[in-house]
């Protein structure tokens, strides 16, 4: 029967497929000379060139997961902790679809991001062929794109290093390289020093740099900086001014505003993701401030405001700076973008957190002119020791449990939704963790598999505080969580649904409950016992007060013991649906009529 004939390949298919390997061994190496230090592969045979590559890479650590929106956004965990660019690798078709969430948020949040796709050749795109879609611009204008022709003896190797090099220095966003390749894609796993000798005459051109460890075309990296001058700092200082730290990193050196702010003597607020949320120099408590008629007056006779960085959490932070008319309002950014959904008139400096504060500022002829916020920050503060740390057991007491329970190189990735809200608003002063999020689409999904990801690159003590629908959108992830061999906590706050919604002026209690809410009824401990994880279960007693304490300390107990596992730990808080909203309200009239 000829049909159960088995073809051998000839010499020149087993030449493609060498040919496929020879172009993606360039690919994997130069990235390596190029910063990158993780390659993340889902599985699949068109991206197999790809595979093998990284595979034999021994200057990456590579990583595989079986789901690519989960593998995607460790990938994204990976890149904010190594501040370096990681690559993932996906086959074709609906596999490179499945990264989109995480292109849009590395977009968002300028964090470099590499997709290597595996491809079908073109005569297999259009025509029917199994697993081809078009996938050249599939991320839109959220990727840069790099679209390689299939691998051909005709096309120069070094050409494709030269655009590689020119694209990826500097990269701040995503960058997307589609790899087509024609079958056969499996070939032996040759490394690159055998496959130059077996295409000596096409890769002369790149003897030197085969010699070498560095990019074949070195480009020099730019950080431009716009500082205002010494007359302009000595004008813009004579004023009632306000600091405001927004979203910042931790290389953004954001310890050097709470100097600028003791140069100046101005109040400085801050935002849940600016590392200076905790610390003890700075207005920590600015959102719930504003529900406070005497600080709220105060803080409208600022005339000054330095913003830096944007994207800010609080709706009522948002509001203060766009309601108020300024007499003089600069935001700085360390790279050009517009970040101001209010429009509002300003002057924009780019440059570092670390230069712009270093100057020579002088000291404001109105230094201290906002001392009473630091009375007021503090009343809030006691009255948070009052009703939340020894008032009910819930979620906001969690929070600041956690918090007070951070110490020095440890990190904390807040969840969106209800999670960082919370933190935003009551979390206390504790000079600990560094603080990850994942804000520029705030969206739920893959909140796990970035928390593993950060954890990963940095062996950091690391915990992540996460909604339940949340969880259960990347519920996948917790078979990347198995790979931790260091302290990683994970806690599940479930309160039955999303109960953001509760604070949200849905019309009526049925709408709320049926189409936003969305009860489930579900628990972690079987999620946690499928992927063999650590688990505990704690509950909210009735909002008894006596039973509240008892509980918190037996959360303590159990959060302690999990910081000091290698490995990961699931803690599920349950607590009734209600409880937060309802203590955030009685907290916000509290804090009016103090």
């Amino acid at each position: 029967d000829d049909s159960k004939k088995i073809i051998m390949p000839t010499k020149n298919s087993a030449q493609t497929a060498q040919l496929n390997l020879l172009w993606a061994s360039l690919l994997l190496e130069e990235l390596t000379r190029l910063g990158v230090q993780h390659v993340c592969m889902a599985p699949g045979s068109r991206s197999t060139p790809l595979t093998m590559a990284a595979a034999s890479q021994d200057k990456v650590q590579q990583h595989v997961h079986f789901d690519e929106r989960g593998l995607g956004f460790f990938a994204l965990g990976l890149a904010k902790s190594s501040q370096s660019p990681v690559a993932i690798i996906t086959t074709s078709g609906t596999a490179v679809a499945n990264l989109y969430p995480t292109i849009i948020e590395a977009w968002l949040t300028e964090v470099p991001i590499i997709i290597l796709s595996g491809d079908r050749p073109n005569e297999l795109i259009g025509c029917g062929a199994n697993q081809a879609i078009i996938q050249p611009d599939i991320f839109a204008g959220y990727a840069a794109q790099m679209n390689l022709p299939t691998p051909s003896l005709d096309f120069p190797a070094q050409g494709m290093l030269s655009e590689l090099d020119q694209r990826v220095c500097g990269l701040t966003s995503p960058l997307h390289i589609n790899c087509m390749y024609r079958e056969p894609l499996y070939s032996e796993p040759l490394g690159l020093d055998m496959l130059f000798k077996d295409f000596t005459e096409y890769l002369a051109p790149l003897t030197r740099w085969k010699q070498e460890t560095t990019p074949y075309v070195k480009h020099q990296k730019s950080m431009p900086q716009c500082l205002p001058s010494d007359a302009e700092l000595i004008e813009f200082s004579q004023a009632k001014g306000i600091i405001i730290a927004g979203t910042l990193g931790p290389s953004d050196s954001p310890e050097d505003i709470v100097l600028l702010g003791r140069k100046l003597g101005w109040p400085i607020l801050v935002d849940a993701q600016s590392q200076l949320r905790q610390h003890p120099e700075v207005i920590h408590y600015g959102d719930q401030l504003l529900l406070k008629p005497a600080a709220k007056a105060l803080l409208e006779k600022a005339e000054h405001l330095i913003i830096f960085g944007g994207r800010l959490l609080s709706k009522r932070l948002i509001a203060y700076v766009a309601d108020k008319q300024w007499q003089s309002y600069w935001q700085v950014l360390t790279h050009d973008q517009r970040l101001d959904p209010s429009h509002s008139p300003k002057q924009v400096w780019q440059a570092s957190v670390s230069s712009f504060c270093r100057q020579e500022w002088p000291l404001s002829t109105h230094a201290k002119w906002a001392n009473h916020l630091t009375e007021f920050n503090q009343q809030i503060d006691s009255l948070f020791k009052q009703h939340i740390d020894h008032g009910e057991f819930g979620e906001a007491q969690t929070i600041r449990a956690i918090c007070h329970a951070q110490i020095e190189n440890s990190q904390l990735f807040i969840g969106n939704s209800l999670p960082i809200r919370l933190f935003d608003m009551f979390s206390p002063s504790n000079k600990g963790a560094t603080i990850y999020t994942n804000r520029g689409a705030s969206g739920i999904d893959g909140l796990l598999a970035t928390a593993c990801g950060i954890a990963k690159h940095s062996a950091l003590p690391t915990t992540l505080v996460i909604g339940d629908i949340s969880a259960l959108h990347d519920l996948n992830s917790l078979a990347i969580s198995r790979q931790m061999t260091t302290p990683f906590v994970i806690v599940i706050l479930n309160n039955d649904g999303g109960n953001i919604f509760n604070l949200l002026p849905v019309p009526n209690e049925d709408l709320r409950k049926d189409y936003y809410r969305l009860s489930h009824g579900l628990e972690f401990g079987y999620g946690a016992a499928m992927f063999n994880l650590n688990y505990n279960r704690i509950e909210a007693n009735a909002n008894i007060v006596d039973k509240g304490q008892a509980t918190i300390c037996e959360f303590k107990e159990v959060y302690t013991s999990a910081l000091s596992y290698s490995g990961t730990s699931v803690i599920e808080i349950c607590v009734p649906k209600k409880q937060a909203s309802e203590q955030i309200g009685s907290l916000a009239q509290w804090i009016k009529q103090s």
